[in-house]
């Protein structure tokens, strides 16, 4: 005869290892480095600056 095997401990493991391969998946499509947030903020400030630099006073 075979051990008994505890089913809520197999389906936490189950549903913990297919967490971890969507994080990871997450990760790799969404992720950026620090270095990319801050060149994108930088950028984005820039732009705004531009815009209000443009702007006509009325």
């Amino acid at each position: 005869m075979t051990e008994p095997v505890n089913l809520n401990r197999f389906r936490k493991a189950k549903a913990k290892t297919e967490a971890k391969a969507t994080a990871a998946e997450n990760r790799i499509r969404f992720g950026q480095t620090k270095s990319e947030q801050t060149r994108v903020e930088a950028e984005r400030e820039k732009a705004a600056r531009d815009l209000d630099g443009s702007k006509r006073d009325t």
